[in-house]
């Protein structure tokens, strides 16, 4: 898949992950569309480099349809960055007074996460359907964001860890309903990255994150993310994969 031309979306783009996929693949080429809640910062963001943006909600079908018809309408939509997620109010399963996790809360997380990457995954690769293959069949490639806590999920982060996970699960059985289309799909699971909203965490938590990460003993770097969506986006025998980006950093349970 050729990234120069190509038309991209890229969902949760006006920050963190979103943002950092979203210049990278504007700065090879790419037609790029960012799909974001935050409409001052995507339309920051966008004009910064050219690119375009829709405001909505990855949860709703007509506000995703929106962003798909504003990306087809720079060519044929080829590659696609599910990046939009995040942590909302966590919570034990059952708190230490008693009182049983909100389920409401819960829901609204594996909504942002697990059915928003859904939701864009299927319309997506609906639009895909109708681009010309290449010489290996291929009409374009989705990317989906996990996180390490899909696998070993802390304290606390039930509903988070619940989300991530269903991202992870949803892998292999996307890339094989897919092919029949001639679409990939491929999701990274990062560990503790470097984005603004880590700005806002006190030094020791920060410090202590870093600390217990093998190598090398830092953060990962938003851009270091961008850099593997482009991998998994050129790699053609690339598909159904998982990839942890994490410096080989193993959550412990709190």
């Amino acid at each position: 898949m050729d990234i120069a031309g190509s038309s991209a979306l890229v969902t949760g783009g006006a920050s963190g992950l979103g943002e950092a996929t979203a210049r990278h693949l504007a700065s090879r080429g790419a037609q790029v569309t960012i799909f974001d809640r935050d409409v001052t910062r995507a339309a920051e963001v966008a004009d910064s480099f050219g690119g375009h943006y829709v405001a909505g909600d990855v949860t709703d079908e007509n506000d995703t349809l929106a962003a798909i018809e504003c990306a087809t309408g720079n060519g044929p939509l080829k590659i696609v960055a599910a990046v939009a997620g995040g942590a909302l109010a966590g919570g034990r399963t059952v708190g230490r007074d008693g009182t049983p996790h909100d389920l409401d809360s819960f829901r609204k997380t594996v909504d942002l996460n697990l059915v928003g990457t859904f939701n864009t995954a299927r319309l997506a690769a609906a639009a895909m359907a109708s681009n010309d293959a290449n010489e290996d069949g291929e009409r374009g490639v989705i990317v989906t964001t996990a996180s390490i806590a899909g696998y070993e999920g802390q304290i606390g982060q039930i509903a988070y860890g619940a989300a991530k996970a269903g991202i992870i699960g949803m892998t292999i059985i996307l890339a094989r309903d897919l092919a029949a289309v001639g679409v990939r799909v491929n999701c990274i699971a990062p560990g503790t990255m470097r984005t603004r909203a880590w700005d806002l965490a006190p030094a020791e938590m920060k410090d202590n994150l870093e600390s217990k990460v093998p190598f090398p003993k830092r953060f990962g770097r938003p851009e270091e993310f961008a850099a593997l969506v482009e991998h998994m986006t050129t790699n053609q025998y690339l598909n159904g994969q998982v990839i942890r980006l994490d410096g080989a950093i193993r959550f412990d349970p709190k």
